[in-house]
């Protein structure tokens, strides 16, 4: 048996929880949705620091089983569990300075026990320069990726955070985000990730459970969720494709980044921080993208790519939501558009399925 199954009932007042999910055992899992809708709940109910009616099994071991007919029930306290938590707050020691606090749950642990080195989880949260600072000297983003790497110390089987951005403020969101798109990228340990924040599903997540009052109402990969044509992960947020790409080179004369798509297409977006021929996810809003039958002449838009439409929805009154597929001399590619455009334009320009056309991205509006 392989991945990660979690099937949890509980009513506590008006708010019941009830999901059976089949989660992957690798990546980012993020479970996402509005406050109230059960994240935390869930989350909790899987490292057993609370207790839900149901079933949770991890790769090959059985975590909980309440037991059904001859079946012996089993409920494995947190201890016994191959995890590590992260906390909204970071909980720090604070009569420990930061090595300190690293070495707690590190030194419990065997040479043979260690999956995770320390000289790894130093670098990967940028915690060098600050191992003999005491936690009250640091900022809410440095407290936070001492949290991380602390709880990657004890190398846990399956990491669990519960919005660890959500105690920060803008500035120190923006500055922690690239360590933990680092561990995204160097983590082989499953994640699962509560958030309600799209920014940080976008960047950081491989598949997306989102819950409404307590169920799933939609599950799926990351790209495909957030790139649907109907599927809103938040109400009212605005519409766009998530698209992983490469970081080919920069234009520092012009302050912008040249990317690589998955087809090989090249697009320029606003300038990134990340080195050459490192791997970034950008998300392209719909309004972004406008639609052209031919190659336009003396334009300001710096990204023209041919694709093909492949669906459209009717949203917003006179307003039509298409999906395209960018295409190449070789044909389809599988890399997807989301454009927003008038329903006017729609008619004038004769546009339906299957039409070759030319997406125009304007490349000030990619989104990091």
């Amino acid at each position: 048996m392989s991945g990660i199954q979690a099937r949890f009932q509980s009513r506590r007042g008006d708010f019941t929880l009830d999901v059976d999910l089949q989660l992957p055992d690798r990546g980012v899992t993020a479970l996402f949705g509005h406050s109230g809708s059960g994240k935390t709940t869930l989350l909790r109910a899987m490292a057993g620091l609370d207790r839900c009616d149901g079933h949770m099994i991890f790769r090959d071991a059985t975590w909980q089983n309440d037991g059904q007919g001859d079946t012996q029930s089993l409920f494995l306290p947190v201890h016994q569990r191959a995890i590590a938590y992260v906390f909204q707050e970071a909980s720090l020691f604070a009569h420990l300075s930061v090595r300190g606090n690293l070495a707690y749950g590190y030194k419990r642990l065997s040479a043979e026990q260690r999956r995770i080195g320390w000289d790894a989880a130093v670098e990967w949260l940028g915690l060098e320069a600050m191992l003999d600072r005491s936690p009250a000297s640091l900022s809410g983003g440095e407290r936070q990726r001492v949290a991380i790497a602390r709880a990657l110390l004890v190398s846990p089987e399956l990491l669990l955070m519960d919005e660890p951005l959500s105690a920060l403020d803008s500035r120190s969101k923006a500055e922690i985000l690239p360590y933990l798109e680092r561990l995204h990228r160097e983590l082989n340990i499953p994640v699962i990730y509560v958030t309600h924040a799209v920014e940080e599903v976008a960047r950081l997540a491989d598949y997306i459970v989102q819950l409404e009052a307590g169920r799933v109402v939609a599950q799926g990969s990351a790209i495909d969720l957030l790139s649907s044509l109907t599927q809103r992960p938040v109400e009212g947020e605005e519409a766009g494709a998530l698209i992983e790409a490469t970081i080919r080179q920069h234009d520092d004369a012009h302050h912008l980044s040249e990317l690589v798509l998955p087809c090989g297409q090249l697009i320029l977006a606003p300038r990134l921080s990340a080195s050459s021929n490192t791997p970034v996810r950008i998300r392209i809003p719909a309004r972004e993208v406008s639609i052209s039958l031919n190659v336009p002449e003396g334009t300001s838009i710096l990204n023209i790519l041919p694709a093909r439409i492949i669906d459209h929805t009717e949203g917003d009154p006179g307003r039509v939501l298409v999906q395209l597929e960018l295409l190449t001399d070789a044909g389809d590619t599988g890399v997807r558009l989301l454009s927003r455009i008038s329903r006017y334009s729609w008619e004038r320009l004769g546009l339906r399925e299957g039409m070759q056309v030319q997406a125009q991205i304007k490349s000030m509006g990619l989104e990091r």
